[in-house]
């Protein structure tokens, strides 16, 4: 019979030293070693250059530190090709893994409500390209929507549209709006989604001094409880990775999942 290598435990995994050093918490490191140990065996997949827990660090190392597959492979004695496969099979596992819109709806339904924004996420992209251009944020990138609950804890993450497009547009084609009026769970926005209608509630419009003394309260209160969604939005940038995205725009979403995938099950 050939050698095969003890599957280091995840604990282990997570003190493994390399060139950067990954910072990542332990919990995430055995989720996602949890889920490709049963994937490979789901798929009967043979032995690997890599055991689930170093493929399950690989992976991590490449969305929280933003690691290149060239320093992947050199970090990880493999090859270039080999790292982009196994982080992208791991990726797309998590990604299949993060709720949907329905489900997060139907849990947020006992709480007083939601906040809803967009953020961009930056990507590595000419000025010819002018889909992914963000007149609001002046920079190329990716608009993803983002749920929250009243303390601005990430709840959900929507997939990514050019920059390009409007937020009330992007909650609208993602089907936000209607979902949250069906569930009848009120919604704080910012003005980007004025006439948005249902149960979404926008600043009074207007310059601050038209505004009378109980507008300008009513926009105060709204300011406080939209400021917690800064919260989600450092959760989210704190996989360095959505800082500055140099993949194909086709796979920014899978990515955008899978963080939010790791972040659910390792913050329970």
């Amino acid at each position: 019979m050939g050698f095969r290598p003890r599957e280091p435990d995840p604990q282990e995994a997570s003190r493994a030293c390399l060139p950067s050093g990954v910072d990542v918490s332990s919990s995430a490191l055995r989720f996602l070693t949890q889920q490709l140990r049963r994937h490979r065996r789901a798929i009967g997949s043979r032995w690997r250059r890599l055991s689930a827990g170093r493929q399950a660090l690989l992976t991590l190392a490449h969305l929280r530190v933003g690691h290149t597959y060239v320093q992947l492979g050199a970090g990880f004695g493999i090859g270039t090709t080999t790292a982009y496969r196994y982080v992208t099979e791991a990726v797309e596992l998590l990604a299949a893994l993060a709720p949907g819109l329905t489900d997060v709806v139907r849990t947020a339904s006992a709480k007083a409500y939601l906040i809803l924004d967009g953020t961009l996420l930056p990507i590595d992209r000419i000025a010819a390209d002018r889909p992914f251009y963000s007149g609001k944020h002046k920079k190329h990138g990716m608009n993803v929507q983002v749920l929250t609950d009243p303390f601005g804890r990430l709840l959900w993450a929507s997939a990514a549209l050019p920059g390009a497009v409007h937020d009330t547009r992007a909650a609208r084609e993602h089907g936000i709006i209607y979902a949250l009026a069906e569930a009848d769970i009120p919604c704080w926005a910012d003005k980007a989604y004025r006439g948005a209608d249902g149960t979404v509630r926008t600043p009074c419009w207007g310059r601050w001094d038209t505004l009378s003394a109980g507008q300008q309260a009513v926009n105060r209160s709204h300011a406080k409880i939209r400021a917690l969604f800064e919260k989600a939005v450092a959760t989210l940038k704190s996989w360095r990775l959505l800082r500055k995205l140099r993949c194909s725009t086709t796979r920014i979403t899978s990515i955008v999942q899978a963080v939010l995938t790791l972040h659910l099950n390792s913050s329970q």
